[in-house]
């Protein structure tokens, strides 16, 4: 059996910053994505799809590093809850993805850190508010509140929908990740709690897609099936196995600090590669974002061990969220 065990180190050097940022890349582009394959494949079904293939790979993954996926530890029934969020989470980012911008959608889905620090507050034992963090709640929440402004402007209701899914989806993403922190499923394998929310989302997505008569794939184009593709690959696989490898090496408070660049390249991507208007306002919106998670996630002391990777900084989460998230 493989030895995964490695020594953490107390800061990050600059091949972790050069992948932290990498990554954050690959997961503010992940919006552009769904909004290019969705334009071939519905909404719901766009968002089962992604969940098969990404437990495809998962258990591939896990196989390969000799990670035990099925255990009777008693973890079933809030895995299932884990995965019933998860599904909710990715449900409303689809359908929010429709109605809005990927710039605008990337900015409210990631008030997801804020909801995590809340429920944290209340509900993980030792997981308080300082005053730093709170001051970061403050920021963010001018963000929000320029960004819904925003959109009041805007010639249709229409993003204002999407908005208010793809922040509904942060809260889902966060309840997830207090849910993780308060059951059993802290205690097992990052793998295996993903392996929950995929395994999960992948029976329930379709059914809604098929319930609520969705169209489906419908417009198989090959810049449709390559940004699907890239949801898989790229974000759903190879970029929760680099988080797994950052986290076994590095404190993964440190590492959470990175997670406001997540935004910034959402909104640069959305405007680079969809054209999509970049006003004045959501650019104080983002700024007000990026600065709260950073505050946020900013570690009060150096971290002499990692959080359990299954908590979805990114992603995603292994989000993550992955995931992306």
């Amino acid at each position: 059996m493989p030895d995964h065990r490695h020594e953490v180190r107390p800061d990050l050097d600059t091949a972790a910053a050069v992948l932290l940022t990498l990554l954050c890349a690959s997961w503010g582009l992940n919006q552009v994505a769904v909004k290019v394959a969705g334009a071939g494949i519905s909404p719901a079904m766009q968002a089962g799809l992604r969940s098969i293939g990404s437990t495809v790979l998962l258990v591939a993954w896990a196989r390969w590093r000799c990670v035990p996926l099925l255990t009777r530890d008693g973890t079933l029934l809030p895995g299932l809850a884990a995965g019933l969020l998860f599904a909710a989470e990715f449900l409303l980012i689809y359908w929010g993805l429709t109605f809005t911008t990927a710039s605008r959608g990337v900015i409210f889905l990631y008030t997801a850190p804020f909801v995590m620090a809340i429920g944290a507050h209340f509900f993980v034992p030792g997981d308080r508010l300082t005053r730093v963090r709170s001051l970061g709640l403050l920021v963010a929440f001018a963000g929000i509140v320029v960004a819904f402004a925003d959109a009041l402007r805007l010639p249709t209701r229409v993003e204002l929908l999407g908005d208010m899914l793809c922040l509904a989806a942060a809260f889902a993403w966060g309840a997830t990740t207090v849910l993780i922190k308060v059951s059993r499923l802290r205690h097992v394998s990052a793998e295996r709690t993903l392996l929950y929310q995929l395994a999960t989302s992948a029976v329930v997505l379709p059914v809604v897609a098929l319930a609520t008569g969705e169209p489906g794939v419908h417009d198989a184009t090959p810049a449709v099936i390559g940004a699907f593709a890239y949801q898989i690959v790229v974000v759903a696989f190879v970029s929760y196995a680099a988080w797994f490898w950052l986290v076994a090496r590095y404190p993964a408070s440190r590492l959470a600090a990175f997670t406001f660049l997540t935004p910034v390249f959402g909104v640069a991507f959305g405007g680079l590669l969809l054209s999509e208007p970049i006003g004045p306002a959501l650019l104080l919106a983002l700024v007000l974002m990026a600065t709260g998670i950073y505050l946020v996630n900013r570690p009060s002391r150096p971290a002499l061990s990692p959080v359990d990777p299954s908590q979805r900084t990114g992603s995603s989460r292994a989000r993550g969220r992955s995931g992306d998230a």
